[in-house]
């Protein structure tokens, strides 16, 4: 009697457990600002969508039209969203004026709550513009729609201030 209350003790506990779902994350890379430089050196697309899984961060991407070769891509943290950071990790890319962009990192809970308020991005060099050819800065995932065409209706804008306490007093 007791050999069988084991298992079904288990098997209650997992179904009444709540079922984690992954978070979504996404990013179009781009050209750095052109700064004199590297002027025309500095070109290229790319997307790159992500999943937080608990702590695990899975990225997946794709680039297009660098004019030289990639030769590195980083993930890195800024201090807010736009701004710049150290890197967290090294990301696999080809060494190609097109590829793909992936890796897997653990993160840390300062690091996910960085990823909640769109502190991640991936930073991705190339030949001709060793000190960034194309980044982005991770947001939730959310609707786009190709260049050229009108957004009608709702469109995405970030709130990533969601649940943060602005410091003003609230009505009540």
């Amino acid at each position: 009697m007791i050999s069988r209350v084991g298992p079904l003790a288990a098997a209650i506990i997992f179904a009444a457990s709540p079922a984690f779902a992954a978070d979504n994350y996404q990013t179009d890379i781009g050209p750095t600002p052109k700064n004199g430089r590297q002027g025309a050196n500095v070109q290229g697309r790319g997307t790159v969508l992500a999943t937080l899984d608990r702590n695990i961060f899975t990225i997946q991407g794709k680039f297009a039209g660098l004019s030289s070769p990639a030769t590195e891509a980083r993930l890195h943290m800024g201090n807010v969203m736009g701004g710049t950071g150290p890197a967290i990790g090294a990301l696999k890319t080809v060494q190609a004026r097109n590829g793909e962009i992936s890796g897997t990192f653990t993160l840390t809970p300062a690091q996910i709550a960085g990823l909640k308020v769109g502190k991640l991005y991936i930073m991705l060099d190339s030949q001709s513009a060793p000190k960034g050819n194309l980044w982005g800065w991770f947001q939730p995932a959310h609707v786009t729609v190709p260049e050229g065409v009108p957004q009608m209706g709702q469109w995405y804008i970030p709130n990533l201030l969601d649940g943060q306490d602005d410091g003003r007093a609230k009505n009540s």
